[in-house]
This record gives structure tokens, sequence and C-alpha cells, in this order.
């Protein structure tokens, strides 16, 4: 329950606010449930407080620090919370959509089924940050931090993720359905059974993710970094993949009907069992690659180099 003294010292202004807060021994200001409406907060210390359940929608928090604050199912709808810290902060099941959250610090916070829909989070900084379950549908997440972010079954529909930094994120079965990813890094991601149907990854950094069973069909990977990629048993149908790399990736039992893998790399990568039907491989490399029991029915290889490779009978390419 709100403390009623917390409430009005607070509503009499910030600089009295911050004032008090550093002369207090208690370990947090309660303020969990109360209604603040449009109110203008900016640059007010609620570190530690309890904000669980608070209204601040549309409210100016730009500058806020809620560092370790309690915001479970708090309302913050439209609210601007620009270079805002929320390091560490507990928002799970807040519901955060359309907010203006640019620049904030959102280190190894709690975002759980929190709605995220249309938020602005560029430039964000949420490494670490536990986003399981999360709606992130049409966020703008560009240039933002997720490194070893937990964003499995995570929506990310429709999200703008250019140039994010993904690295060592676990995605598993996220939904990143048309989500805009150009030049992003993903280096040594976890995207197992995730869908990233019509996903531009045009020019992104993939070296090493992990895409089993990953749904990719029409995905633009036109010049991505699939380095030693596991695309094991992914569906790829009809994918984009004009000048990507590649090499050494795992593709085994993989769909790649349709495909258009001209001028792809794929030197010493694993095709075992794999689906080319109509796939155009021309002046693919595919030096060492491995295509036993592949099928390469009415694809097309012209220009290919298959110097050293597993044909699907078994056989090596002369």
């Amino acid at each position: 329950m709100a403390n009623p003294e917390h409430l009005a010292l607070l509503e009499q202004g910030v600089a009295g606010w911050n004032q008090w807060w550093t002369t207090q021994a208690i370990s947090s200001p309660r303020l969990e449930g109360v209604s603040m409406g449009t109110i203008n907060l900016r640059d007010a210390n609620l570190s530690k407080a309890n904000l669980s359940g608070i209204n601040l929608e549309a409210a100016d928090l730009c500058l806020v620090n809620f560092e370790t604050a309690n915001l479970h199912r708090a309302q913050l709808m439209q609210a601007s919370l620009y270079t805002a810290n929320l390091y560490q902060a507990k928002l799970r099941e807040a519901n955060l959509s359309k907010a203006d959250l640019r620049e904030v610090n959102l280190r190894y916070a709690d975002l759980c089924m929190a709605n995220l829909t249309e938020a602005n989070l560029s430039q964000a900084d949420l490494e670490g940050a536990t986003l399981y379950t999360a709606t992130l549908c049409k966020a703008n997440l560009r240039e933002a931090n997720l490194y070893k972010a937990d964003l499995r079954e995570v929506d990310l529909s429709v999200a703008k993720l250019r140039e994010a930094n993904l690295s060592r994120a676990n995605l598993s079965m996220a939904n990143l359905c048309m989500a805009d990813l150009i030049g992003a890094t993903l280096h040594e991601a976890t995207l197992t059974m995730a869908n990233l149907s019509m996903a531009n990854f045009c020019m992104a950094n993939l070296m090493g993710t992990t895409l089993y069973k990953a749904l990719l069909i029409g995905v633009n990977c036109i010049g991505t970094n699939l380095y030693k990629a596991n695309l094991s048993q992914a569906n790829l149908a009809k994918a984009d993949l004009r000048e990507a790399t590649l090499s050494q990736a795992n593709l085994n039992l993989a769909d790649l009907s349709y495909a258009n893998l001209c001028m792809t790399n794929l030197r010493g990568a694993t095709l075992k069992g794999a689906n080319l039907t109509g796939a155009n491989l021309n002046c693919a490399t595919l030096d060492g690659a491995n295509l036993t029991g592949a099928n390469l029915n009415q694809a097309t290889l012209e220009g290919a180099c298959l110097r050293g490779a597993i044909m699907p009978d078994g056989f090596s390419a002369s």
C-alpha cells in the first residue's frame, strides 16, 4: 500500500523529493498503485522505490533514476523515459506500449511478459535483460544493445532492429516475422525454432548462430554472414541468399527449395539430405561441400564451383 506522505511529497516537486530521498534510511519509498497521470517527474530519483501497479501514462520521466525500482505491472503507456536509468528494474508485466525509451539503461532489467508494442527503444541498452514472452511488435530497437538478452518466445514481428547488437542473445521460439535486421549482429545467438519468415537480414552478421529448425521462408539474406551457422532442419524455402557466406555451415536436412543461392559461398558446408529443389546455385562456390542425399531436382548449377564436393550419389565431383 502506498505511503500517503511519500505521495504528497513527490507531488510537491522533484527538487524537494530528491533532497528528502538522499537523507532517508528507509529501504524504499512506497508509491504502489497510485495514479499520477501526466505528471512531470523529470530527473527524479526513484531508485529502489516500490512503484508496482503505478499509473504514469504519458508522464514525463526523462532522466529519472529507477535503478532497482519495482515497476511490476506499472502503466507507462506513451510515457517519455528518454535516457532514464532502469538498471535492474523490475518491469514484469508492465505496459510500456508506445513509450519513448530512447537511450535508456535497461541492463539486467526484468521485462518478462511486458508490453512494449510500438515502443521506441532506439540505442537503448538491454544487455543481459530478461524479456521472456514480452511483446515488442513494431517496436523500434535500432542500434539497441541486446547482448546476452533473454528473448525467448518474444514477439518481435515487424520490429526495427537495424544495426542492433543481439550477440549471444537467446531468441529461441521468438517471432521475428517481417522484422528489419539489416546490418544487425547476431554472432553466436540462439534462434532455435524461431519464426524469421520474410525478415530482412541483409548484410547482417549471423556467424556461428544456431538456427536449428528455424522458419526462414522468403527471408532476405543477401550478403549475410552465416559462417559456421547451424541451420540443420531449417526451412529456407524461397529465401534470398545471394552472395551470402554459408561456408562450413550445417544445412543438413534443410529445406532450400526454390531458394536463390546465386554466387553464395557454401565452401565446406554440409547439406546432407537437404532439399534444393528448383534452387538457383548459379556461380555458387560449393568446394568441399557435402551434398550426400540432397535433392537437386530442377536446381541450376551453371558456373558453380564443385571442386571436391560430395554429390548426392555419394561420389566426389571431379
